[in-house]
């Protein structure tokens, strides 16, 4: 099954989502003060349960820049995540310490206490872990053993594209007859990303689970 999802979604840009025929989005009010982004999540939850919609919500801002938003990569308070969940969002992120795009070397790792304490006081709800790119894979695994459900991962395929693409011009492919052709000249990158996600839902145990 494929979703056509909004990630890092401004309370107004899910609406816009929703108008354009979004499966599912996402709305980051974790820049907002806790009442706040309960209210707005609050509404969203009505409108996106009305439409048959998946609602993603974040406590704890995820580190780094994703689609102009940007984190300071703080750990969730485990309370604030329990009040989010309540309201009846599809899945939730929390903070952990993970970030967008690669991490630094000096990066601390996931905190697994946070998050061992936002299953504890969420049960069954499905948490995602943002900044899957460049974690370690038996913390990716932990995290699964933890309640993690959603692993999103976009550094890592934007890398496997560029360095394909770069080795089909670099190899001069490109001006052999119509490899210049969008269709000829993006294929290798594409394949590479294909390749990564296959890699990716090999680790994540998601293979044969589609219903």
């Amino acid at each position: 099954p494929v979703a056509l999802h909004l990630d890092h979604g401004s309370y107004e840009g899910c609406y816009k989502a929703m108008a354009a025929g979004f499966s599912s989005v996402m709305f980051d009010g974790s820049h907002y003060p806790i009442a706040e982004n309960i209210e707005k999540t609050k509404e969203l939850v009505r409108v996106t349960k009305g439409k048959g919609l998946s609602l993603e919500a974040e406590v704890g801002s995820i580190g780094g820049e994703e689609d102009g938003v940007i984190g300071a990569g703080e750990c969730a308070d485990p309370k604030e995540c329990k009040m989010i969940a309540d309201l009846g969002v599809t899945m939730l992120a929390a903070g952990i310490g993970n970030i967008h795009g690669k991490y630094p070397e000096n990066w601390a790792g996931l905190s697994f206490e946070t998050l061992d304490a936002v299953q504890q006081l969420t049960g069954e709800m499905p948490l995602v872990l943002h900044g899957g790119t460049g974690i370690p894979e038996d913390m990716i695994k932990k995290a699964i053993s933890l309640g993690v459900s959603k692993i999103n991962v976009n550094t890592e395929c934007q890398l496997s594209f560029a360095e394909a693409t770069r080795k089909y011009i670099e190899a001069g492919k490109d001006l052999e007859g119509k490899g210049f052709d969008p269709r000829k000249l993006l294929a290798p990158g594409a394949e590479a990303i294909k390749a990564t996600v296959k890699e990716k839902m090999e680790l994540f145990g998601s293979v044969g689970k589609a219903n």
